[in-house]
């Protein structure tokens, strides 16, 4: 195990891989492409992992995001978040150099489009099936009609996006999957009304994880898989032995009397994302760090509040006179996207440094 002197994000590149290789099968076996989100890690060493399973297509969320992976090799990418037309400038010498997909909700972002781009793009449609985040809502087809028919000739409208980001909300696998069949079939519904020839592109790691087959669509895009986290665990996407990553926080204070701990891993390392359940809200579950990676959660150990860099954990009496200011506790992130834009670097348990576009 690597030696930890300050916060750190672990890696466990070996459950890492398994995560990709499972999702990466299981679209193969049901004739999906499979187009991961790389929001997730956004690391061109990680990237190279993917291609060693196949991957040739990939998802980003930002316009930078696409610049860097296509600067490493990347030529088949959608950015999966709705036009910014104040890049329009990027934008166009990007489609020149990659295949590139984008995603329209409005007259406004297509007219940019047509108008500025002039090499072919593929257009995606955003459609709201109940998240209600951002897309046109799947019962509203004149409007989406509309849309389909303004894009321009030299380029395509290539089908229609959806995230079922609500299955997130649900602690049970029947609600998560009746959110992804429902989807499904409202996309397909549209499909019908709009053209046949549309794909249908969908992604959340919640369903993604737990249909066995993927059936009337053409493509998924999650992206939280490779790492999974509490939040994973806690709707049941995952089990805590699936995820893959564990920020490494030293211990700077201990106080019995209270039954806590002061670790220096704060909402700069972790985010303030939080969990609910009957021994009310946390940030995250504790571990114990092991030679070959981590422990299972520990019975009672949970981190309790943050602030900036400090990170305050309620430990049982009966353990806290074993932690000592200096140990090192793992703290598996409720949300491991944002903890790993936050850290910006890897430490494999090997000790190998991952860097990621921010470095």
């Amino acid at each position: 195990m690597y030696r930890v002197t300050k916060p750190t994000l672990l890696l466990d590149k070996k459950k890492a891989i398994k995560n990709i290789k499972t999702m990466a099968e299981k679209a193969k076996a049901s004739g999906v492409n499979f187009r991961p989100h790389f929001k997730t890690h956004f690391s061109k060493e990680i990237g190279e992992w993917y291609r060693e399973q196949g991957v040739k297509s990939i998802t980003v969320s930002s316009i930078d995001m696409a610049v860097f992976f296509a600067g490493h090799g990347w030529d088949d990418i959608t950015i999966a978040f709705p036009v910014n037309i104040l890049q329009m400038d990027v934008l166009k010498h990007l489609a020149k150099a990659v295949k590139l997909g984008l995603v329209v909700e409005s007259q406004t972002a297509i007219e940019a489009i047509n108008t500025v781009i002039e090499s072919p793009v593929d257009i995606y449609i955003k459609i709201d099936t109940g998240y209600h985040r951002v897309g046109i809502w799947h019962e509203n087809v004149d409007h989406i009609k509309q849309l389909g028919a303004s894009i321009a000739d030299h380029h395509q409208f290539k089908g229609l996006l959806a995230h079922f980001g609500h299955t997130y909300a649900e602690t049970k696998n029947a609600e998560i999957q009746s959110i992804y069949h429902t989807g499904v079939a409202s996309l397909n519904a549209l499909r019908e009304q709009l053209d046949s020839n549309l794909k249908i592109s969908i992604g959340d790691t919640p369903s993604c994880s737990l249909i066995d087959k993927f059936e009337n669509i053409d493509e998924i895009r999650p992206g939280n898989f490779i790492f999974y986290d509490v939040m994973q665990a806690h709707i049941g996407a995952c089990q805590f032995e699936d995820i893959a990553v564990c920020l490494g926080a030293p211990v700077v204070a201990v106080y019995p009397e209270r039954s806590e701990v002061v670790v220096h891993a704060g909402a700069v390392h972790l985010s303030k994302d939080k969990l609910d359940d009957e021994q009310g809200i946390y940030f995250g579950k504790v571990v114990a760090l092991e030679e070959k990676g981590w422990s299972a959660p520990i019975k009672g150990c949970r981190v309790k509040s943050l602030s900036q860099e400090h990170g305050k954990i309620s430990v049982p009496k009966d353990q806290i006179e074993k932690i000592k200011i200096g140990d090192v506790l793992g703290i598996l992130p409720i949300h491991s996207c944002l903890t790993a834009n936050l850290m910006q670097e890897y430490v494999t348990l090997r000790g190998e440094k991952i860097g990621t576009m921010h470095l």
